[in-house]
């Protein structure tokens, strides 16, 4: 089986519907450039038929940017595939990606078609994309609460319509890894032609478990994951890229799979979105998150300070970050202390220096945090 996982980066386009959020047509080329330059695969830039705005957007992006393939996301109506396909003129490569939901649910309640209408849609939609590029991928909305027969006779259908990738999205983050699991699984052994198409992952992060479920999609054969910087994205958000590259990584001896992410971007990439969408990363997100590598606990001090890997699975200069922090609170301990004073310069014979460890946790302990001005003072005390 090919390692290569594709990433497939949505948070120009599902990023972008996080409540709160609106991007300019300029702060999207920031960011683009930037995705390209961290790795990405294919760029998501939009829903062109949704807003003359989007519609702008994706063609500067298709124009502006090179090396990458850019997506543009439609319904399985000729229109929308008419209008993204004018967009994406400009682009060096072009995909289009449109489908429909496949579970009751949505068939019943949104779309009002039964399953063999909506098959049929779906497979109208295709072969009419397929006039203006070889690049579809079709997504099968709700798959993760869609009956899995249903979803196989879509699979084998769309891909024979000329769809070469297919999209399982747990679109209201239900499943879970297991299931997640067996639902790619069960796709790539029960479709004839599943050989002919690469699978892809997108989750949701309704109940947690989007990066989880993703990485359990690779396990089972997918070989793109669909995720977003910071993992935002509507409601909960999305699966977060920086978590699934890491940890296709970290885990390179469960995974046995790679992507083509320069992971030394990936904290300065993190930054630039959060600063553009007004999205503020939370501090113990992993991998970007602001105490990702920082320690407070003088057991973790202690450990971390003699072997890294202690408490450390990720070398913070691997993601851009510069080092990790050894934060002085009450928790820590006498290493850490001795420490952060060495990095100011200053060395005490022990006598003095556990006289000033007990004038430090007499501060500690009225502070949430000991800063270096705050060790200064004690010095000079």
């Amino acid at each position: 089986m090919n390692n290569r996982v594709l990433v497939f980066d949505t948070t120009l386009r599902d990023g972008e519907q996080s409540p709160g959020v609106r991007l300019s047509v300029a702060d999207k080329i920031e960011i683009g450039r930037q995705l390209v330059d961290l790795g990405v695969d294919i760029l998501e830039s939009g829903f062109p038929i949704s807003s003359p705005g989007d519609f702008e957007s994706v063609e500067t992006l298709a124009r502006e940017l090179k090396g990458v393939t850019i997506c543009a996301l439609t319904r399985a109506r000729q229109k929308d595939i008419e209008v993204a396909a004018e967009a994406l003129k400009p682009a060096e490569r072009r995909r289009i990606h449109t489908g429909l939901g496949v579970s009751a649910n949505h068939l019943d309640f949104k779309l009002r078609m039964t399953k063999e209408q909506a098959l049929e849609t779906g497979v109208n939609a295709v072969k009419f994309a397929r006039q203006y590029t070889d690049d579809i991928e079709y997504f099968m909305e709700d798959s993760g609460r869609a009956d899995p027969e249903y979803v196989y006779r879509v699979v084998e259908e769309v891909i024979k319509a000329g769809a070469t990738t297919i999209n399982v999205p747990d679109t209201t983050g239900y499943t879970y890894p297991n299931e997640y699991y067996h639902l790619i699984k069960g796709i790539i052994d029960n479709v004839p032609n599943s050989d002919k198409a690469i699978f892809s992952c997108h989750c949701h992060n309704d109940l947690g478990m989007a990066t989880a479920n993703t990485l359990a999609g690779v396990m089972a054969g997918a070989r793109q994951v669909e995720v977003t910087v910071n993992g935002i994205g509507e409601r909960a958000g999305n699966t977060a890229l920086e978590e699934v590259v890491m940890a296709l990584h970290i885990r390179s001896d469960k995974f046995m799979c790679q992507t083509g992410i320069d992971t030394k971007q990936l904290l300065a990439t993190s930054r630039m979105v959060s600063r553009l969408t007004g999205m503020t990363v939370q501090r113990n997100k992993a991998v970007v998150g602001a105490n990702a590598y920082a320690h407070s606990s003088g057991i973790h001090q202690d450990g971390v300070l003699k072997e890294r890997s202690t408490y450390e699975i990720i070398d913070p200069h691997l993601v851009g970050a510069e080092k990790s922090e050894i934060i002085l609170t009450a928790r820590s301990g006498r290493h850490g202390l001795k420490f952060r004073l060495h990095e100011m310069g200053f060395d005490f014979p022990d006598e003095r220096f556990e006289h000033l460890y007990n004038e430090f946790l007499k501060v500690a302990d009225t502070k949430q945090e000991v800063y270096e001005d705050d060790l200064r003072e004690l010095v000079n005390r």
